[in-house]
């Protein structure tokens, strides 16, 4: 035997979730593993035949307190943490009558998902485990002799090193120390997460993040950078769920992207209407509605052909084949949607590296939330924007006020706007975007980019007027001058949805007046950087 092999003669089971875990046992019992257990997991393991000690026979106590106390024995901790090699050590073992555990697996109390269901505050407190991440813990700590397996993932690793060496090699100690070690500190952030919010503490004086490996990335935004994707804890619908049914393996960009594609379709219900949203770089560079989903899909490529060559298309129903069928005639990355018809999915099968992801469901633009970013040295949080157009009460500041069909294109533009990047100017025409301009670091430049895309739409659509002529626009937050506001006019724009707040509202609505716009405030600001 190698070295650097441990061999398994005693291994302590203590599990929640218990997912494969008899015939993990049966294989160990097979090899002549001597088993410990305790409560649920030893009744499971002894209802399948096996041969299992209580651990209160191991400890000569009985388990006490609801549970709460059962493992935390030097028998127990002792047998783990135990250095083999270390004379000192064998000697208290021989001298307390201490055998050594040579393998620890042990899953958590359902912490994270008693918090999701809702339960009480008592019932949280009672699924918050002690001994078990004692025993991970000190099994992962002396992972020079101990194995620990945290996740039932991991048993074939196990079994087959096992099988093939006779014990466990110090590589795959290493590796399974290091799941350990990220399983007990995500599973003390959710706690001290849960806690700041139950005390209402929005910025508690350390914030920890959680997240479990979903894949490693070839690479990031670009070659030289290393990148992976990670769940978080309470994963919105989006990526995070979505099932992928065909093409490549998504790239680092493909899954940012997909992300902001079905964040701004999600605004959009689909018990009210067929939405459609196109996105480059993160921007949305078509949107709108239809009666179906094919309508909504040529009305938001009109917006900007040019620009929707390779990018993201994210819908609000279930794709079907006439979308499919439309969305496959030009070159796209990615298809996100809560479903896909099996014809759709054949037909987008056709196209063998085009990605198609189905989420099941679409998320909830007003739920609650944290976003964060990295900075140098640190990170800022946030609560999501959750504010939704359908919420606000819209003040008419003009002399004129709008229409219904304004209003309409109104809310239709400022749920735009919310998921294009600041400054952002939104163009908007019969619930369809006719120009946006983004990410610019003056606003009326964004004004002049949108209405300059609109005019180039109008090209390629054989049309002799720029789209913008009788569109409403929207944007994220205030004119500071009347300049930006005065491009929408030479544009052709009738109407204006913005938060208003700029300390030279009263130019910017009388510059509306003179032109003979209507304009409502929102109160609500959606920068997005």
């Amino acid at each position: 035997m190698p070295a650097d092999v441990r061999p398994i003669a005693r291994a302590l089971l203590s599990v929640s979730d218990k997912t494969g875990l008899v015939a993990f046992a049966e294989r160990l019992a097979a090899q002549g593993v001597e088993l410990i257990s305790t409560g649920g997991t030893r009744k499971a393991l002894a209802d399948a035949g096996l041969k299992v000690m209580d651990v209160a026979d191991l400890t000569g106590f009985p388990e006490m307190m609801d549970g709460r106390v059962k493992t935390l024995h030097p028998r127990v901790h002792g047998g783990i943490l135990a250095v083999r090699d270390d004379a000192g050590h064998r000697a208290s073992m021989s001298e307390h009558g201490i055998a050594p555990i040579d393998l620890v697996v042990v899953n958590l109390y359902p912490f994270e998902a008693t918090v999701a269901r809702g339960a009480s505050y008592e019932d949280c407190v009672e699924n918050i485990d002690v001994g078990g991440p004692a025993m991970i813990r000190a099994a992962a700590k002396n992972h020079a002799d101990v194995a620990v397996v945290v996740d039932p993932a991991s048993y074939d690793l196990v079994l087959a090193e096992f099988a093939a060496q006779g014990g466990t090699t110090l590589a795959t100690r290493r590796k399974l120390a290091q799941l350990a070690f990220a399983r007990t500190a995500t599973y003390d952030a959710a706690i001290a997460s849960w806690f700041a919010s139950v005390e209402g503490t929005f910025a508690p004086d350390t914030r920890v993040f959680g997240g479990t490996l979903a894949e490693a990335l070839r690479y990031g935004e670009n070659p030289h950078q290393d990148a992976a994707f990670y769940l978080g804890s309470s994963a919105r619908a989006g990526v995070a769920t979505a099932r992928q049914l065909q093409g490549k393996a998504l790239s680092y960009n493909n899954l940012n992207d997909t992300d902001a594609a079905f964040e701004a379709v999600a605004e959009f219900d689909p018990t009210r209407t067929a939405a459609v949203v196109i996105v480059k770089h993160a921007n949305p560079c078509g949107v709108a509605e239809g009666v179906n989903l094919e309508e909504a899909y040529r009305k938001a490529l009109a917006c900007d052909p040019t620009s929707a060559f390779g990018g993201i298309v994210a819908l609000n129903r279930t794709l079907d084949a006439e979308a499919a069928r439309a969305i496959v005639e030009i070159f796209t990355e990615v298809i996100v949607a809560p479903g896909a018809t099996e014809e759709a999915v054949a037909i987008v099968g056709a196209k063998k590296n085009l990605r198609l992801l189905v989420t099941g469901e679409l998320p909830d633009p007003r739920a609650g939330g944290l976003a964060f970013k990295s900075l140098a040295g640190g990170f800022l949080v946030q609560s999501r924007d959750n504010a939704v157009v359908d919420d606000m009460e819209l003040k008419v500041v003009t002399k004129r006020a709008p229409t219904n069909a304004e209003l309409a294109d109104m809310a239709f533009a400022f749920r735009v706007a919310k998921h294009v990047k600041s400054n952002a100017i939104v163009y908007a025409k019969d619930l369809v975007t006719v120009g946006i301009g983004a990410g610019q670091m003056s606003r009326v430049d964004s004004a002049r980019i949108a209405a300059a895309k609109a005019r180039e739409a109008a090209v390629a659509a054989g049309l002799a007027a720029p789209l913008t002529k009788g569109s409403v626009v929207a944007s994220d937050a205030f004119f500071p001058f009347a300049d930006g506001l005065l491009v929408a006019v030479e544009a052709g724009a009738t109407a204006v949805i913005q938060p208003g707040g700029s300390m030279r509202d009263n130019e910017v609505i009388a510059a509306a007046d003179e032109a003979g716009l209507a304009m409502v405030f929102t109160g609500v600001r959606h920068f997005r950087h």
